[in-house]
């Protein structure tokens, strides 16, 4: 049987997984590495242990009598580059896109670039200080120009796990068009400031999603691409009319690949990026820290109520209970006039317990007041596009309050809880699809419920 061979590496989870040519699921192994620290005690990858974990399920896969491997791809976390000199030695740590930036550096860095407002608004890059990938490199060349000239090459870490495999280095599009300060939007190539700090010639040219780099031993390994890019891949496939993704786990991130609108520096300031998509398409999408927020108030909701953590998961929509606690709150259902205010606290964070009579009745409240934030993220994106349906992946799409209260917001639009495995995987498979897969993709990769309102 062939199969292609998907490493997904997440911050927490490493994952691999064999895809069939039906893009099932054959063979999976996944791990939790134990991180190291750089030079300054910050906690990081081990890009060691990962590299030699990577080498060591290959040879365990290439060992499977059934399965014949005839594609590798990698779906990784962005914002974090592995530095590589002339020989491909590895000259730093991979550091934490979470590690603090210096102040001073940074303040200097958007003086030098027409300030922040301008800058965040050329390169769709709301100001993130580590998070934003570029401002690493820039670091590095700031704080260590020594070992700054040794770098040959700069690599995302999706890309760099390619080199392993292949000894080639590229850039792909859809890691440094993710709030990385390195791709100017406007002109739709890099920002001229790479060339002014001679960063340019450390870039290594570009290698397209679709492509495939061909080992001595007949192999197809992609280039790699950035995880969230990696993820909407089934859905822009299987789906033509517009759409939006909204993708949940600790952040609830709505995507909308049909919105070509260039952002406004008050959408970055609500956490709205860009990001690109394989086929070099812009994605406007907006970000809320809900999964976060929703474990923070579970546990807080645990506690008053002496409950186990996740009594959440028996708790289902209840119309009586809804209607009770808005008639309680005056609420205005969505009002018309948005005060994005609201994206910065969840309401709930201010509500006392000990008015709610339940457990249950106090969840549903906690979950109206998550999707009242919903609600207005979403509409950052969606911004007088012409959207048909709203997919909802992850944690999210299985709370059955949420997705009725979702449903129930967006009455002109269809909503569905989506569910496939693996999203991120999948999508890295389906970019080289073409070259290693001589069947046709199927349209019925994902699983849909439908949600009335």
């Amino acid at each position: 049987m062939n199969v292609v061979a998907i490493f997904d590496i997440g911050k927490t989870n490493k994952k691999v997984f064999l895809f069939d040519e039906n893009y099932r699921i054959v063979w999976e192994k996944s791990v939790n590495l134990d991180e190291t620290v750089d030079e300054d005690g910050f906690p990081c990858e081990n890009i060691e242990v990962l590299k030699n974990w990577i080498f060591e399920r290959l040879e365990e896969i290439k060992a499977l009598t059934n399965y014949v491997l005839k594609a590798i791809n990698f779906s990784t976390y962005g914002a974090s580059f592995v530095y590589i000199d002339k020989e491909g030695k590895i000259l730093t740590p991979l550091y934490n896109y979470l590690k603090d930036y210096p102040e001073d550096l940074k303040n200097e860095f958007y003086h030098k670039y027409k300030g922040k407002e301008k800058f965040a608004v050329k390169t769709a890059s709301p100001v993130l200080g580590s998070l934003n990938s570029g401002m690493q490199i820039y670091r590095l060349k700031e704080e260590r120009p020594e070992l700054f000239e040794k770098v040959e090459y700069c690599l995302h870490l999706p890309q760099f796990l390619s080199y392993l495999l292949t000894n080639e280095a590229y850039a792909d599009i859809t890691s440094v068009g993710c709030h990385t300060n390195l791709w100017n939007f406007k002109k739709m190539k890099y920002h001229k400031w790479l060339k002014n700090e001679s960063i340019s010639s450390k870039i290594p040219k570009f290698h397209y999603g679709k492509d495939v780099i061909k080992t001595k031993d007949g192999l197809s390994v992609g280039a790699g691409l950035h995880d969230s890019s990696s993820a909407i891949i089934p859905y822009t496939i299987n789906f033509t009319e517009p759409f939006v993704l909204l993708s949940t786990g600790t952040w609830s991130i709505s995507l909308n690949p049909f919105n070509n609108k260039q952002l406004t520096f008050e959408e970055l300031q609500n956490d709205c990026l860009c990001y690109l998509q394989y086929t070099e398409k812009p994605v406007k999408a907006a970000r809320l820290f809900a999964g976060n927020e929703h474990e923070i108030q579970t546990k807080r909701l645990a506690e008053y109520f002496k409950v186990p953590i996740d009594t959440y998961k028996e708790v289902y929509f209840d119309k009586n209970i809804v209607s009770n606690l808005r008639a309680l709150n005056f609420q205005i259902i969505y009002p018309k006039k948005y005060n994005f205010d609201i994206l910065k606290e969840c309401p709930f964070q201010k509500r006392e317990l000990k008015t709610f009579k339940s457990y249950e009745i106090a969840y549903h409240q906690l979950m109206l007041d998550l999707v009242e934030q919903q609600v207005f993220s979403t509409n950052l994106v969606i911004h007088n596009s012409p959207v048909k349906k709203i997919f909802v992946d992850g944690g999210f799409s299985k709370n059955s309050i949420y997705m009725n209260l979702l449903a129930e917001a967006f009455p002109d639009i269809e909503v569905y809880a989506a569910s496939m495995a693996q999203a991120s995987a999948l999508g890295a498979a389906l970019a080289i699809h073409q070259n290693w897969n001589p069947k046709p993709i199927q349209n019925d990769l994902i699983d849909l419920k439908f949600y009335k309102h």
